[in-house]
């Protein structure tokens, strides 16, 4: 049976995708910080399913960020630009190194790009080589490390594309 992606449509969406979620990534987030992204950004959440299996999910953001040092008294000057923010990613054990993760950020990034992004950042445990090679692999560069960024005290480090 083959994985068909969808975007996020309604809260039965959401309940496989938590519990994906929860069982993969090290960070709590309350059902508040999950309706924060799919009520705002419906079609930058996106869900792989092989089914009525939720396979994976990739949950996003996309909003204005300001420019440093540009100078907002002439209105020539473009103050912000659109700035994606991949926040969750996950793919359940039975369905990893089979392309799902690399096809859930590609399909986000697209969206993303359509909507006008000119860069998307994210972070990722600094111990966590699989998910760091997914990303540098797409194109992500480390920006900078975030030192006891996670609840449990570990490192992060912050990836950015421009698009």
């Amino acid at each position: 049976m083959s994985i068909t992606y969808t975007t996020y449509k309604t809260e039965d969406d959401l309940i496989p995708a938590i519990a994906l979620i929860e069982r993969d990534l090290s960070e709590p987030y309350s059902i508040y910080t999950y309706r924060y992204f799919v009520h705002q950004w419906p079609d930058l959440c996106i869900l792989a399913h092989r089914g009525d299996e939720c396979a994976g999910v990739v949950i996003c953001k996309l909003e204005p960020h300001r420019r440093r040092g540009v100078d907002t008294h002439f209105p020539d000057d473009k103050p912000t630009l659109s700035r994606g923010y991949i926040g969750m990613v996950a793919v359940g054990k039975a369905f990893r190194k089979q392309g799902i993760g690399s096809t859930l950020v590609l399909r986000a990034l697209e969206a993303m790009r359509e909507r006008g992004a000119n860069e998307v950042i994210l972070e990722a445990e600094t111990e966590n080589a699989g998910a760091l090679a997914l990303y540098e692999a797409l194109g992500f560069v480390r920006d900078k490390r975030l030192y006891r960024y996670y609840l449990g005290g570990t490192d992060a480090f912050r990836l950015k594309m421009w698009l």
